[in-house]
């Protein structure tokens, strides 16, 4: 009788890693995860130790998630992997990194470099490279980066990867990149069906420098036995090409038609819609998607669970406290006071751009502002503003996709956010539209196996991913509370281009 087969798929996040093991049917057997840190060396400087902590990670998850779970490593059909999206991590012929990983959009060190490139290339110009400005999110400014800033570093390097495609090598010792982030996020450096656009390179680096773009769900190779001795897994296991963390998260909540809109609460918020047609508006990114035949509108919040875990660390003292002495989660203890406060916070709105912001602003040198303080405002007034300021980024991007013609068929929230069901509640009363849960909201990683069935045949397609994956709450919008939250919408719209120039000179 033959073994049941399995799927895996590891994500790497901001601050955490989380794995999961799924079975043909998509339920989970078993969740793991490691948290790490993430260094801020400098204002706007965010990286992260690729070896340390992307590869560290990876094989403490899959060893655990192999020896907690009892299933057998030839068991693993397929791993599917994910990281942070759009980071840029030079590496030696020996694969080893020459300095620490450059992050995401979040990392706004390149700015001269973007400043440069605009004026070089021109802003049509851009407009006919990019499809938009060009923000801190662009690998290629971050290439540009290491070019004039670590000219040794520069020299040296054999291949500039995303932490995928790192991860991918250390498995098979294969350099990929999923074809869908070449376009998205290592613009004019790819062309649309992921051939490496070799006219275009001489400004940042040799083609040869670069992955090849490939499918999301082709195998990439299997996993050598160099690698099967870290990871516990089968020499020979097949891993997909994969991809970054909110396009993988973006499949596992079933974003897979024209219309569905996936709205991740992690670290940031990140936010998917799928379309049938291109879409350009400066304010957010169009873009092919990760599903063949398809384009996105893809979108980002760079302040979510950083902000709740600022005001964790520095106003809620007692309720970390209470949780290392065996209460409840400190996040339980902040919102039992936040509840009781009604929409507005009591006049009081904030901008939720204390790590500058990337949509709809595209402003790294947006700062965090609090708008209408009064002496008898609490913390807890504060807080509840906080997470009211991510609800209205998000309903601004839902305003700027019917703009485009787009209307939402379904929104699907994940990630750890979901957990907040009042937070959800004040997202869906902001955007005046229905909030949905998948039944499974492990995230990304649960993204990563699904694909990966596809990638060895178990599943036909992405759209057939529809027989496992299956919704399980929606949040209605109350529809008083969204008039309310218009008189405080217009003043959160308005606060930003009052006060940017004031920013600025912080």
């Amino acid at each position: 009788m033959a073994q049941k087969q399995y799927l895996m798929g590891v994500d790497i996040g901001t601050y955490e890693s989380k794995g999961a093991i799924v079975d043909l049917e998509g339920n989970v057997v078993l969740l793991d995860s490691e948290k790490h840190g993430m260094e801020n060396p400098k204002p706007n400087y965010y990286e992260h130790d690729a070896e340390q902590v992307w590869w560290h990670d990876l094989y403490t998850l899959t060893s655990r998630l192999l020896e907690k779970s009892g299933i057998g490593r030839e068991q693993i059909a397929a791993l599917g992997v994910s990281t942070l999206g759009t980071c840029c991590l030079p590496v030696d012929r020996d694969l080893k990194p020459l300095r620490k990983a450059i992050l995401y959009g979040i990392d706004a060190r390149s700015q001269k470099e973007i400043e440069f490139l605009t004026q070089y290339y021109g802003e049509e110009k851009v407009k006919e490279l990019f499809g938009r400005p060009i923000v801190s999110g662009d690998v290629c400014a971050k290439i540009l980066w290491i070019k004039n800033n670590e000219p040794e570093v520069y020299a040296r390097t054999y291949k500039f990867l995303t932490g995928t495609s790192y991860l991918v090598a250390k498995l098979t010792g294969n350099f990929v990149l999923d074809r869908f982030l070449g376009i998205a996020s290592l613009r004019p450096l790819y062309h649309m069906d992921g051939r490496i656009r070799e006219e275009m390179c001489d400004l940042f680096c040799r083609p040869d420098q670069l992955p090849e773009g490939h499918v999301v769900t082709d195998i990439a190779g299997t996993v050598t036995a160099e690698a099967a001795k870290a990871t516990g897994l089968l020499e020979g296991t097949p891993v997909i090409v994969g991809t970054g963390d909110s396009s993988a998260e973006a499949i596992s909540t079933g974003v897979i038609h024209p219309g569905d809109v996936m709205v991740q609460f992690g670290s940031s918020v990140f936010i998917y819609c799928c379309t049938e047609k291109l879409i350009t508006d400066d304010r957010v990114r169009g873009n092919s998607f990760v599903i063949p035949n398809t384009y996105s509108i893809a979108a980002g919040t760079n302040n979510c669970g950083t902000i709740t875990k600022w005001f964790r660390d520095n106003l809620y003292p007692e309720a970390v406290a209470l949780e290392e002495q065996g209460g409840p989660n400190a996040y339980e203890t902040m919102m039992a006071e936040v509840e009781k406060i009604p929409v507005g916070s009591g006049g009081l709105v904030t901008l939720p751009y204390f790590a500058g912001e990337r949509t709809p602003i595209n402003d790294p040198n947006a700062r965090g502002l609090m708008i209408g303080l009064r002496l008898d405002h609490t913390k807890h007034h504060m807080y509840r503003s906080a997470l009211e300021g991510v609800a209205f980024s998000v309903a601004q991007h839902i305003d700027i996709f019917k703009e485009n013609g787009i209307s939402p068929l379904r929104i699907m929230a994940v990630g750890g956010g979901t957990k907040n069901r009042v937070w959800m509640q004040m997202v869906a009363d902001a955007m005046g539209e229905s909030l949905n849960m998948a039944a499974v909201t492990v995230g990304a990683s649960y993204g990563d196996a699904l694909m990966a069935g596809i990638g060895v045949g178990i599943f036909r397609d992405f759209a057939d991913l529809q027989r496992v994956i299956r919704p399980a709450v929606t949040l209605q919008p109350d529809a008083r509370r969204h008039e309310e939250y218009q008189r405080f919408r217009k003043i959160y719209d308005a606060a930003y281009l009052a006060n940017r120039d004031l920013m600025h000179q912080l």
